[in-house]
């Protein structure tokens, strides 16, 4: 046995990416990342692999391949009651095989050889790693069983035997035929791996791309308490984080995204005398749930060691991390890499061709959930409890049950969707429905309650981040984009995006940056809070005592914010940079521009703590809103938190592609006081290229456009304020509706003048309002004038482009 391919066992150092056909994907990836990325800093517990030659030597040697071929003769996998039968007795005919005394012996030598490096009664991950595992347009991953917290030479041998026997479980005897495998065609090696103590920490799955909108400079981060099985398994709605890589590799920490998770139960071990399993479940304590499971400097870390990863292997990366939380491993807190395998969806897909799908009309809301990709399904319930009712499962049905894992699989591919109580991102139901293309909503908690089998209804997935299950069968349609046939324009395309979870989806519809990024959407979803009862927590804190109504904003504000325990004006200051960082890393290095809080005082009333800060107004629409806010002494302990969250995700971030613009600004003078108190808090025009830009929405933004130019570095035309107040009408206003019109030729007339003003003193001119998403003849109109931009809503972006390249060609203006 001296070729490597007739070896019983290779350590790490002697296998490389190139071995997967005598050690399966799993080792080969692992040996692979030990032999070249540990001297890059990249850290992965030492192992073993037992090759595919032991797994056939054992069948040869045991005596049972014909055995196996006669159990699998007549085998329907289309039948799933013939698919269970004959998978349980492939699997009982393994499991009892006896050992030959040289595979033994060569297993239990290693394990010794490893117990002198890490310590006597060392405890090992036993993985399989199929050698058909991880190609380009099928995973194989997780077809087969993983043990953890094997202990001694016994337990290891019969976890290689369990291990062995799941080559024939029934999902994978399945997905090996869908996929035109024989049964014979595919291998099985064993990863024999140092656990890292991640039951005494924390540990998850990353991916070197963004999973659900195939966006690929970002890192997407999810973990939770106790071993990793629970987040692949989707057991756990975990922890999630995004990092921006681009600026990240610039040595900045863009984390533009994170979320805590409810993380129920963790994966502990199990050390109680005679327990059955070397692992349990235990539920979280509520200070663990409300908590992140890694620092800021760990969620670093591991972007950066998904970067060297996915740079070493060129694609994209499907990686599992762990935490070690004892310190066996060379020192308590250690993060490692236990897993690395190629990403198999978003690395298949037609990047040139753009496919959006469309809800046509809206219904009850059965329940709420995670999206998972962006598509739409529907079709008759079937809520199934366990997995051994799956022969009732019929095609097209939409699946709903609380979780799912790799037993599901025969069905999972025939479902019209999935729906599921249970979670994350990278848990099972989402990677698989993703590889099959299939709508997916996780983590909706009572999804299996709520919805009855039988019920008709449509799964959504196509709403944003929030997936919708309705009553009903609902009208939509799919929009089809060949990418390749959208002209160029002098006028500039950008986009409004208010909502940060689209960022990185709408970042990749053709576009020249975004014009409008509102701060609003942030702080009402992700904060919901108003920003001076953060700044004087303390103070109400201790006026609780003896105020009920101060006791219950507290109490409310203490459940929206349990990761910051000790600082919540930080709360603020991260949610606001995480959400307009995303947005400035999903548009990067194009233009955002980011118009700072513009909330009317009957809104700023209604978030959490708001009715002690805010006056009651009768016409709020024109009272104290936008600029003149920021520097009144009411007011300005708020705006010096908003202005650290834009400096945080220029600076800390990197995202010098935001620029700021300052709303309903009524006089030049009131300009100056504002550039001035940004100065104040940090963020200095014209340093580190800080454009600030004003809305012209307030006819003396027209009217006193020179001087307004003296003070911004731009104008941004707000065509639905300026529109009211040049007509003098509540737009809000129902009587007065009919007068409202952005094609008045008042306000053409205005926008003409502020156009004609900005050229004339060389500053750019953009409109962000509604009237050139709604009216194609605005659009042109804009484009006579010589407007600098356009920003639309993302569903009007390519067939304004489309109009817009018409309307150049006619008037005989050259693209860029």
């Amino acid at each position: 046995m001296g070729a490597p391919n007739e070896k019983l066992i290779l350590w790490f150092e002697e296998i490389g990416i190139e071995d997967v056909p005598i050690v399966g994907g799993k080792n080969a990836s692992l040996g692979e990342m030990y032999q070249h990325l540990t001297s890059k800093g990249v850290k992965v517990p030492h192992g073993f692999a037992i090759t595919a030659y032991a797994y056939q030597y054992l069948l040869k040697e045991a005596g049972v391949e014909q055995a196996i071929r006669d159990a699998l003769e007549g085998l329907d996998t289309h039948d799933l009651r013939n698919l269970q039968e004959r998978g349980e007795k492939v699997r009982n005919i393994i499991r009892n095989a006896e050992f030959p005394d040289d595979l033994r012996q060569a297993i239990i030598d290693s394990y010794r050889k490893m117990e002198e490096e890490y310590g006597e009664g060392l405890d090992v991950a036993v993985r399989s790693s199929a050698t058909a595992e991880d190609l380009p347009d099928a995973s194989f991953a997780g077809q087969q069983e993983t043990y953890l917290n094997i202990r001694g030479p016994e337990a290891l041998i019969d976890a290689c035997k369990r291990c062995f026997a799941s080559l024939f479980t029934n999902r994978a005897i399945s997905y090996r035929h869908d996929k035109g495998f024989g049964q014979f065609d595919v291998y099985l090696s064993i990863v024999v791996q140092k656990m890292a103590r991640s039951d005494a920490a924390s540990s998850g799955v990353m991916f070197s791309i963004d999973t659900e909108s195939g966006f690929e400079d970002a890192v997407f981060i999810t973990g939770a308490w106790g071993l990793g099985e629970n987040v692949v398994q989707g057991a756990v709605n975990p922890d999630e984080y995004y990092v921006f890589k681009p600026t990240l590799k610039q040595g900045k920490r863009p984390i533009v995204g994170k979320r805590v998770g409810t993380k129920e139960i963790k994966m502990v071990y199990n050390d109680d005398p005679g327990a059955d399993e070397p692992v349990k479940n235990v539920p979280t304590t509520p200070e663990e749930r409300g908590m992140y499971v890694i620092t800021d400097d760990e969620i670093i870390q591991l972007a950066r060691w998904a970067c060297i990863i996915e740079d070493h292997y060129g694609k994209g990366m499907d990686i599992e991390w762990a935490k070690d939380g004892d310190g066996v491993n060379v020192g308590t807190g250690e993060l490692f890499i236990v897993q690395a395998r190629p990403e198999t969806v978003h690395s298949q897909a037609n990047k040139n061709m753009m496919e959006t799908y469309v809800l046509k009309e809206t219904g009850k809301v059965l329940v709420q959930g995670q999206a998972v990709g962006a598509k739409i399904g529907q079709g008759v319930a079937r809520v199934l409890e366990d997995v051994s009712d799956i022969h009732d499962f019929k095609a097209g049905e939409v699946l709903v049950t609380d979780m799912t894992d790799p037993d599901w699989e025969p069905i999972m591919k025939i479902a019209g969707a999935i729906v599921t109580n249970r979670g994350g991102r990278t848990c099972h139901a989402a990677i698989i429905s993703r590889e099959l293309g299939i709508p997916c909503v996780i983590g909706t908690e009572n999804g299996s309650k709520v919805i009855q089998t039988g019920q008709e209804v449509t799964v959504s997935c196509a709403e944003g981040e929030t997936g919708n299950v309705y009553e009903g069968l609902l009208k939509y349609e799919v929009e089809r984009l060949d990418l390749d046939n959208i002209p160029e324009t002098r006028t500039k395309i950008m986009m409004n995006v208010g909502i940060p979870e689209k960022a990185f989806t709408e970042g990749q519809i053709p576009n020249d940056g975004v014009g409008l990024a509102r701060e609003e959407f942030i702080i009402n979803s992700h904060i919901g809070i108003h920003p001076l009862a953060l700044y004087n927590f303390e103070e109400l804190k201790a006026r609780a005592a003896s105020d009920p109504e101060i006791a219950t904003i507290v109490e409310q504000i203490e459940a929206r914010t349990t990761a910051y325990p000790d600082d919540k004006k930080q709360f603020f200051i991260d949610k606001l940079a995480e959400g307009v960082g995303r947005i400035g890393a999903g548009f990067y290095p194009k233009d955002v521009i980011v118009r700072l809080s513009d909330f009317k005082s009957n809104e700023y009333a209604n978030l959490i703590g708001g009715q002690l800060y805010e006056p009651v107004e009768s016409n709020p629409m024109i009272g104290w809103r936008g600029a003149s806010r920021y520097y009144d002494d009411k007011y300005k302990p708020a705006f010096e938190l908003e202005c650290m969250a834009l400096l945080k995700a220029r600076n800390d971030m990197g995202l010098t592609n935001i620029k700021l613009m300052v709303p309903f600004c009524r006089t030049p003078e009131e300009g100056k006081k504002v550039i001035e108190v940004m100065r104040e808090f940090g963020l200095v025009q014209g340093e580190n290229d800080l454009e600030v830009y004003v809305m012209c929405e307030i006819p003396s933004n027209v009217i006193s456009a020179d001087a307004f130019a003296d003070v911004f570095d731009g104008f941004s035309i707000g065509s639905n304020d300026l529109t009211q107040l040049t007509l003098g009408l509540d737009r809000d206003s129902d009587l007065v509706a009919h007068i409202y019109d952005e094609r008045n030729e008042a306000v053409k007339t205005m926008i003409r003048m502020v156009i004609d003003t900005a050229k004339r003193r060389g500053r750019k001119i953009g409109i962000c309002g509604q009237a050139p998403s709604d009216f194609p003849d605005f659009a042109t109109f804009l484009v006579e004038c010589g407007i600098d931009s356009m920003s639309l809503i993302s569903d009007t972006i390519v067939k304004t482009r489309l109009l817009v390249a018409e309307k150049e060609k006619e008037l005989g203006i050259a693209p860029n």
